[in-house]
């Protein structure tokens, strides 16, 4: 088998080391553009995990690169002229220049053909008679771009500057320091590598960039203008370029990702076919391992070519979409650091460390338990507003802290999210009901929010769903609140909605919005727009309906007060019909309620603002909305979020529940962990308003990971609350809270018990691992 690699980065020549030490018979030729020595990053940063990998494919390699690193387990970050450390991260550095002589070496060890200076045409016409070509030639791969609709290339542009620097001051740590300049935010990552120099990359925004007058410098000048800007932290020494070659060193990261990675018998490898953003230093990681996973598709030598790379490709896109997805999230929180600038130096550190989503709060935990402790009791301390909330570990959880809206103090952060139950007689809340909102009530959540109840009958989803109309509906809630509330320390919210395009559907179980075969009612909507093809067409509201609509909202507001609820949520979300006005997907008027946003929202304001005039005013309002339609323009988006959220804040909103999607069926949505907690994350952060996150969140970790790092101020949990109506108790049990929420009475021995047993087995478990 003849093999050509074209480009002699890491990508390339491990996977020629690979190749080699599997099938020593192949013929594997390395051809780079540049020079032996020539380099243009400085270090390269490895976990503990990834050398393991490079020990396990090439003990020989692997040693060589041990012994030449740097090791480091502390990050440091620096704000406002305060230092906060976080130890046991477990990192590694190596100058990228001493990374490729080591593996250069290695690769003539191996009888490898190495070709330096050596320019390759887009054609490849000359490596016509190789079986096998890999393009390992980096983010501006020119065999990606020859080949850019065989293989459906993306690249995505982000907007934040950086320039690549090194500096003979050394950083034991890992180190994030930001510096404020008249003309905004400027930031460095930098690490030691080896034992005479570090890494010194500056980012900073577009705004940044342009306002210190980097666009119009030379690349000396604004050398020495990140060197004044940083100057306490350099204690005298310089920062250096190796890309003196260059006017201007700034450069925009390419996310650059391909639907294929192969066309014919050219494969894409590393940088080449997908890149990760340096702020989680994973590019390199990822080459090495993609090099090592072709390299074992390929040992195989009955299974033709064509299928391997298509079994190389399927193996490796996962764990490529995974840590792409995570450095997403990092690049994000870089180009948005505005939004967490106000947070104390403690918490601003955490948001930064679990930026990615890969670093939780029990992660932080394992590798720092004194500093987690720090950021818990400092996050207690303000939750309380004095000094004296500890466990008997010194600390307390941020989930297990209360939180405060109007007169309503919800004794943790923990939400049981609406969830329609279908079990509804005639609108009436019936024994089932009582169960299962006191068993939740019981099992220790903060909050606990009603299914969407509605405002009228023809207002209802399905025959089976409860409302909020009737002397008969109030009475039946009433009793609810009373047994919860008497039971239990949870606070009570009813939601109240309108089903609106959404109705007359059945029973989620035997059909999730399908209509109803016999029984239905006329539907109306803010457009004559179905939700579906097989679902009925609204008739397009006029303003009698409006009114009719809004005094209906407005009844139900004052039945819920009278029930004794503590707070009220409208529900403004997920194609019902006040979502059905403020998402262009269904709302096609052209009258004062269609078009602009501003028109779209009009109607669900003013249901609002009548609901606010008769709510206490001592009680807190929320409104739950879609954030993200998952059609891109065409639908409501996340920046347009913001201005929702916005408005109603301005209308009297306390809290905004930040929920996405289910406003059609075209929707795309892209799901993971907490993968609608961004949403939240930004409406909170933008405009200094609380927020509630939803969306697959399921662990306690999730929950104190999203709390502490300030990205919102409840989490609400759905199923994960059907399966274990227990699961806050849990939660307290396995962390080891004895000052959170209690059982009743009637079950604190069982709950003792529980405590006990779990900490004989986190004990046990903890021992093995030793």
């Amino acid at each position: 088998m003849r093999i050509a690699c074209l480009g002699g980065g890491p990508a390339g020549l491990y996977f020629a080391v690979s190749m080699k030490l599997r099938r020593p018979d192949a013929e594997v030729a390395v051809f780079e553009r540049n020079k032996p020595g020539d380099t243009f990053g400085w270090g390269v940063v490895f976990s503990d995990q990834t050398m393991g990998h490079l020990q396990a494919n090439d003990p020989e390699s692997a040693d060589s690169i041990l012994g030449e690193f740097a090791h480091w387990d502390d990050i440091d970050v620096t704000i406002r002229g305060e230092t906060v450390t976080s130890s046991g991260h477990g990192f590694c550095g190596i100058g990228r220049r001493r990374l490729l002589n080591i593996l250069q070496d290695r690769a003539r060890g191996l009888g490898i053909a190495l070709h330096f200076e050596r320019e390759v045409s887009a054609s490849l016409d000359e490596f016509a008679d190789y079986d096998l070509i890999v393009a390992s030639d980096g983010v501006n791969s020119r065999v990606r771009s020859a080949r850019a609709e065989a293989l459906g290339v993306d690249i995505d542009t982000r907007v934040n500057r950086f320039m690549w620097l090194g500096t003979s001051k050394l950083f034991d740590a890992f180190s994030f320091i930001f510096e404020e300049t008249e003309h905004g935010w400027i930031w460095a990552h930098a690490y030691k590598f080896d034992q005479d120099t570090s890494t010194f990359i500056v980012e900073c925004s577009e705004e940044t960039y342009q306002g210190l007058g980097f666009g119009e410098m030379d690349q000396q000048a604004a050398i020495a203008r990140c060197e004044d800007i940083f100057a306490d932290h350099l204690g005298g020494h310089a920062l250096m370029t190796n890309a003196s070659h260059l006017k201007n060193a700034w450069i925009k990261f390419n996310r650059v990702s391909c639907e294929r990675w192969y066309d014919g018998n050219v494969i894409l490898l590393g940088d080449a076919a997908h890149t990760a953003h340096f702020s989680i230093g994973s590019g390199t990681k990822l080459a090495l391992e993609d090099a090592i996973k072709l390299a074992d598709v390929l040992a195989d030598r009955d299974l033709p070519l064509p299928d391997a790379l298509e079994q190389y490709q399927e193996e490796r896109r996962t764990e490529v979409l995974r840590i792409q997805s995570a450095a997403r999230n990092s690049t994000e929180w870089f180009e948005e650091v505005d939004r967490y600038l106000s947070f104390e130096p403690m918490q601003f550190a955490y948001a930064l460390l679990t930026r990615s989503q890969r670093i939780s709060h029990e992660n932080l935990r394992a590798r720092d338990s004194e500093w987690l402790s720090r950021v818990e009791r400092r996050f207690a301390e303000r939750a309380f507003q004095r000094k004296d909330q500890t466990t008997n570990q010194g600390s307390l959880p941020p989930m297990f802290t209360p939180f405060t809206l109007r007169s309503v103090t919800m004794p943790n952060r923990v939400v049981v999210s609406p969830m329609a139950t279908y079990s509804a007689k005639d609108g009436v809340p019936s024994d089932f009901h009582l169960v299962h909102y006191g068993a939740r009530a019981m099992g220790g959540a903060g909050l606990v929010v009603t299914e969407m109840t509605c405002v009228s009958e023809e207002g209802r989803i399905t025959p089976a769903c409860t409302g909020m109309y009737t002397d008969e509906q109030e009475a039946a809630w009433a009793r609810i609140v009373s047994y919860a509330r008497g039971q239990s320390d949870a606070m009570m919210a009813m939601q109240l909605g309108h089903s609106g395009p959404k109705g007359s559907t059945k029973i989620g179980w035997e059909g999730m919005d399908e209509p109803l075969e016999e029984g239905g009612w006329d539907l109306m909507g803010a457009g004559e727009v179905r939700w579906a093809d097989g679902n009925a067409k609204p008739r397009r509201m006029d303003r009698a309906d409006m009114d009719r609509v809004k005094g209906e909202f407005v009844a139900a507001t004052e039945r819920a007060a009278r029930a004794g609820f503590d707070l009220l949520e409208l529900h403004c979300a997920h194609g019902y019909l006040l979502s059905s006005f403020i998402t262009p997907v269904q709302n096609d008027r052209t009258d004062a309620y269609g078009g602009s946003l501003e028109n779209r929202l009009r109607y669900p304001l003013e249901v609002f603002t009548a609901m606010r005039a008769v709510w206490p005013e001592h009680l807190p309002m929320s409104v739950r909305i879609s954030a993200n339609d998952w059609v891109g323009e065409d639908g409501v988006t996340p920046e347009e979020a913001v201005e929702i959220a916005a408005a109603f804040a301005q209308a009297g909103a306390d809290l905004i529940d930040v929920s996405a999607g289910q406003t059609t069926p075209r929707a795309k949505p892209v799901y993971g962990r907490m993968f609608q907690t961004p949403f939240s994350d930004r409406i909170r952060n933008e405009l200094g308003i609380p927020t509630m996150a939803v969306g697959n969140i399921y662990e306690p970790d999730h929950v104190n990971s999203i709390i502490a790092a300030g990205r919102a101020d409840l989490c609400a949990l759905a199923r994960p609350h059907l399966a274990d109506p227990n699961w806050t108790l849990r939660a307290a049990a396995e962390l080891g809270v004895r000052t959170g929420p209690q059982p009743p009475k009637p079950y604190q021995a069982g709950f003792a018990q529980l405590a006990r047993n779990l900490s004989k087995a986190q004990a046990a478990e903890a021992e093995a691992r030793v």
